[in-house]
């Protein structure tokens, strides 16, 4: 074997898959340690290559990369790999964004629809109606035609949200600085220059934005007292967009927002908080009004594997021509 490919941890063990893809080219070293200061430095030292999942990689961890020529994340966030000084020990480093869009549009839309028709609420309340049936409808239910969903971000996983609102019939908005001109006109929604104007006018708004300086903390109470009074938000992008959990748990306290779905918390596992309390204890006032998913949103059975293959491919492919596919430079 010519080369050598550490993976620090995984998803759902054994890394057999990667080690099919790179079979004939590299073996594999499988670290098993989510812990970054459980990390062998000696076997650090003799990768070539390294796949990381949820270990964090800071500046520490990455002098001890003495011969490693690539580091790939095996998902699309890098919040705890230090891109900086990977870059400074010139060591590319390349996401993995080409998996699991439609599994995270297809979850965002289940969230949008089953809020807005308040089929959650509707269960839980139902489960306390005898003498009475269809008579408790609940109102107000809002009909697609007649709402507006404001998308912040029409990246790749925004753009596959607005296809697949549009045979619904919803007015879409979307806010996106970084999408080119003429974005709109080829996916075909509103482009808004403002994310105040968007909040203003939508009935849901849900969010495909990766946290960066500029997103992290977003969702506060700003952002909250400018959406639609009575608007539901979904967010099946990044738990740190959430200036913790107290803003929205106030907002949905005091009726400022219908409904939250996501898919991210600012911590996971998630602290104890009392939203989540009351989440917990099905209390009346949040019935069906709070969807929480443990972040699979991105998750089938195809796109575990395809977001597998994908890492060590980009591995592969660098290994062998020299080719960079989704570096990312800090």
């Amino acid at each position: 074997m010519r080369f050598v490919v550490g993976i620090t941890d995984h998803m759902i063990p054994p890394p057999d898959l990667e080690a099919a893809v790179l079979d004939g080219l590299a073996e594999i070293d499988f670290l098993n340690s989510r812990r970054e200061d459980a990390l062998d430095p000696e076997r650090l030292g003799r990768l070539d290559a390294l796949l990381v999942w949820g270990t964090p990689l800071g500046r520490g961890s990455v002098a001890k990369l003495a011969r490693c020529r690539i580091v790939v994340r095996f998902g699309v966030g890098y919040e705890k790999v230090d891109v900086a000084a990977l870059h400074e020990a010139g060591i590319p480093f390349c996401n993995n964004p080409d998996y699991g869009t439609e599994e995270v549009a297809d979850h965002a839309v289940a969230m949008i629809l089953s809020l807005q028709r308040r089929l959650w609420e509707h269960d839980a309340r139902a489960r306390g109606y005898e003498a009475t049936w269809q008579t408790n409808t609940l109102s107000p239910l809002l009909r697609s035609g007649a709402a507006t969903v404001g998308v912040v971000g029409v990246g790749r996983i925004g753009t596959a949200v607005v296809n697949r609102l549009k045979p619904f019939g919803h007015r879409i908005l979307g806010y996106d600085p970084y999408q080119p001109a003429g974005h709109e006109k080829a996916v075909g929604y509103r482009r808004v220059r403002r994310l105040e104007e968007l909040l203003a006018e939508s009935d849901v708004v849900t969010f495909h934005c990766p946290a960066t300086e500029e997103t992290r903390g977003l969702i506060g109470e700003a952002l909250l007292a400018a959406m639609k009074p009575g608007a539901i938000l979904v967010n099946t992008a990044r738990g740190e967009l959430f200036a913790g959990l107290d803003p929205i748990d106030a907002a949905l306290r005091s009726g400022r927002i219908a409904a939250v779905g996501t898919d991210v918390l600012p911590t996971e596992p998630p602290k104890p908080h009392a939203l989540l309390d009351a989440w917990r204890r099905r209390e009346d006032w949040l019935a069906g009004r709070l969807v929480v998913t443990p972040h699979n949103a991105f998750h089938s059975d195809l796109a575990a594997v395809e977001m597998r293959r994908n890492a060590a491919e980009t591995v592969r492919l660098f290994l062998e021509d020299g080719t960079l596919r989704n570096r990312i430079l800090p």
